[in-house]
């Protein structure tokens, strides 16, 4: 397998697109590292399924928010596991509203969530990475980072920043083996675009070329690709995965 021997910390990994790129990196051999803020049940749920394929896992409640706490919980990879080789800052949250509406603390949310984490877990994770002079790390975007969405002020600078985080980071430990890669999803369909009114989802559809929703699993496959060894002399990419949506 792929990833044998691997050993993967996705963040947001309870439910939606971190769940699936767990289960993906598991079934290709990782032993899996489930970071959630507060879905226990879907957290335990992703461990059960892990380890049913026949691979470790463990639970790490965590804010990624917060960078102490982020500092502590790859110290807890490393201890259970002996080391860390993948990382997938994935988790994120929306507060959308109109900017004239959008109150200070659903921006402060956003951006603290979305992007300061990546630097949070980023940090304390090329600790390690660089003594083994071997990593990978890939960073969940969004096409929104890329095209900005009416609503979405918040949403957007963080994702687009999440971007610039990604290449300037690629530049400064690309000569420790450590490789920093993006994804942006496009519109896909999970818990966060079921809420969605029918008739948004098929204003959506309209725009996309290849007509429907995205699937976690695409998502999923294209992490995958960028954690394996076919990626080697890839960094500072952004993997567009939104059915034509967007090209960049």
């Amino acid at each position: 397998m792929q990833l044998e021997g691997k050993v993967a910390l996705v963040t947001g990994a309870s439910r939606g697109i971190g769940k699936s790129i767990a289960l993906l990196l598991a079934s290709r051999g990782a032993d899996i590292a489930i970071n959630y803020a507060g879905n226990t049940a879907g957290a335990e749920q992703t461990k059960a399924e892990v380890e049913a394929l026949g691979r470790k896992a463990i639970l790490v409640k965590t804010d990624v928010a917060d960078a102490e706490a982020c500092a502590a919980m790859i110290d807890e990879v490393v201890k259970a596991f002996g080391k860390i080789d993948i990382l997938v800052n994935n988790a994120g949250i929306t507060r959308d509203g109109l900017l004239m509406r959008m109150k200070e603390a659903d921006w402060d949310a956003v951006l603290t969530t979305n992007l300061k984490s990546v630097f949070n877990c980023t940090k304390a994770a090329v600790k390690y990475m660089m003594k083994a002079r071997s990593g990978r790390i890939v960073n969940i975007s969004s096409v929104v980072g890329a095209m900005g969405n009416a609503g979405q002020a918040n949403y957007a600078a963080a994702k687009a920043g999440i971007l610039g985080f990604t290449k300037a980071t690629a530049k400064e430990v690309a000569a420790r083996g450590i490789t920093v890669n993006a994804v942006a999803p496009g519109f896909i369909a999970t818990d966060m675009t079921s809420v969605l009114p029918e008739k948004v989802v098929e204003n959506l559809k309209a725009n996309i070329p290849m007509g429907r929703l995205g699937d976690p699993e695409d998502i999923a496959k294209a992490v995958a690709f960028l954690v394996s060894d076919e990626a080697a002399y890839i960094t500072g990419q952004t993997l567009h995965v939104n059915g034509g949506m967007f090209m960049g």
